[in-house]
């Protein structure tokens, strides 16, 4: 699956919505952004119709621009694109505000972390082969949705199989450059990033890739993907085992010191 949605007119349609409000209060993006407690740059993307809007924006913008209901009203029928699964709605609203966001990933790269020239590669091999124009689309929105790490109130973990950068996908400049990328983030106070070795007597993650995130109301949330369908999680029982698997892996994998160790040593290979 490609994790990021095609947009829809409904989305478009609130963006101008939104627009046309914010100019008749006579503010500018940069003025209206702190009012509503978002970045500039999440401002633009939900004016142009290309990131769906958080709960808490709906809110706040409602209370700032004087809306009339408005903005709330359009907000219940957003939508991305006609048969997308309603539990890929609930988990991108979430994300959005989340305060803390897990994830193990064993298949690729996540999305988040990716480098435009990995993606471009995941884009291109895809089947059925997607068109030039859809693959762009797709990378942009892949590329805007990792402005989520530049949240530095949200914890983020991520756990990654040495396998991944092994393979050695898109080729060894693609390679390298992604991992130079991932010690960057690595540096980020808020952002830890642990590798699971190759060679593991027990490892808690057999069951497959999965992601966690908390709630600024502290609940807790799962989703689990496959090739073509995904699970939105919220029953707590299944939660608090994913939490516990989660959990066991952290302990499993290398520490973080000797994560940073090994993507050095591995960039040094190359």
């Amino acid at each position: 699956m490609t994790d990021e949605p095609e947009y829809s007119e409904s989305l478009k349609s609130f963006g101008e919505v939104l627009k046309v409000l914010r100019r008749r209060a006579g503010l500018t993006q940069e003025q209206f952004a702190p009012m509503v407690r978002y970045s500039v740059p999440m401002v633009a993307s939900i004016e142009q119709g290309r990131r769906f809007p958080p709960p808490l924006f709906v809110e706040r913008a409602e209370s700032v621009l004087d809306g009339l209901g408005v903005l709330k009203a359009a907000a219940k029928h957003l939508s991305r694109r006609p048969g997308l699964a309603n539990w890929f709605r609930q988990w991108a609203q979430l994300e959005q505000e989340a305060i803390a966001l897990y994830t193990y990933e064993c298949r690729l790269i996540p999305g988040l972390l990716q480098t435009e020239a990995y993606a471009r590669t995941l884009f291109t091999e895809q089947l059925p082969l997607m068109g030039d124009e859809q693959i762009e689309t797709q990378l942009a929105a892949r590329l805007e949705r990792q402005e989520l790490l530049q949240r530095p109130n949200t914890a983020y973990s991520f756990i990654l199989e040495e396998h991944l950068l092994l393979r050695g996908l898109g080729g060894k400049e693609v390679t390298a450059e992604l991992i130079d990328h991932l010690l960057e983030l690595a540096s980020q106070r808020n952002i830890e990033i642990q590798i699971m070795p190759v060679r593991r007597e027990r490892h808690a993650g057999l069951d497959g890739p999965m992601r966690l995130l908390e709630t600024p109301e502290n609940r807790w949330f799962g989703y689990c993907e496959g090739q073509e369908s995904g699970q939105f999680i919220s029953d707590p029982k299944v939660v608090s085992m994913l939490q516990m698997r989660y959990a066991r892996m952290r302990s499993q994998a290398l520490s973080l010191e000797d994560s940073l160790s090994l993507l050095r040593q591995m960039r040094g290979a190359l």
